[in-house]
């Protein structure tokens, strides 16, 4: 059993099939996603949309989550190439890509919204005192399947990740959404605990990226 396999299934016998596990390929190989999707896994998120429509481009039957800030001028492209974009963080952009997908189908479908739960500057994401309006804006007057909820707590403050995961939890309940995607390498388990349906790993499975 490969590196990457054996990985893998150690996490997913932890998780015991309580959320889906995004397996992060960020700067690794074609071969490597390869054998993820060898050892059986088929759930996948890039931070890149240009990254990921040139790895993907050739691969089928795989469940791939945007889960990197998406710039204006690449919204076509990642609806092209993405199922789910995790990172919907401001009005500008979600009116885009309402407008978009008025006028085509698109391979995408179902949209998170990402809530900078720790309210840090250096971040994506909607401040959580703005988020319950800008649901309910995407929701209602854009008409965007949102169905989740992504956060990304403070690496410098794990000790608190638990209240950053009960609040992003909140708002998925309160608007009745059933995915939240939290967890990382560090926070995984923690996140699975607190409600996580996605945790996204990357050195996790793959190792040190280069």
């Amino acid at each position: 059993m490969s590196y990457i396999a054996n990985n893998i299934k150690t996490i997913k016998a932890e998780l015991a099939n309580k959320c889906k596990l995004i397996a992060v390929s960020k700067n690794h190989s074609t071969n490597a996603v390869q054998q993820a999707i060898q050892a059986g896994h088929t759930i996948f998120g890039e931070n890149k949309v240009q990254e990921a429509s040139t790895k993907f481009k050739d691969i089928n039957n795989i469940e791939l989550h945007l889960i990197g800030p998406l710039q204006t001028n690449k919204i076509k492209q990642a609806l092209s190439t993405f199922d789910f974009i995790q990172t919907i963080d401001r009005e500008k952009l979600a009116n885009k890509i309402a407008t978009e997908l008025s006028n085509k189908d698109y391979r995408c479908k179902q949209f998170f919204i990402q809530v900078n739960i720790g309210e840090e500057p250096q971040k994506s994401g909607i401040m959580p005192l703005e988020a319950d309006s800008f649901i309910k804006y995407c929701q209602h007057d854009l008409n965007l399947n949102v169905t989740g909820v992504m956060c990304i707590p403070p690496a410098d403050d794990i000790n608190n990740h638990f209240l950053h995961f009960g609040l992003t939890r909140n708002f998925a309940k309160h608007h009745n959404l059933p995915n939240i995607s939290m967890g990382m390498s560090a926070d995984w388990q923690l996140a699975s605990k607190m409600g996580a349906t996605h945790i996204r790993l990357g050195t996790g499975i793959f190792g040190p990226r280069n």
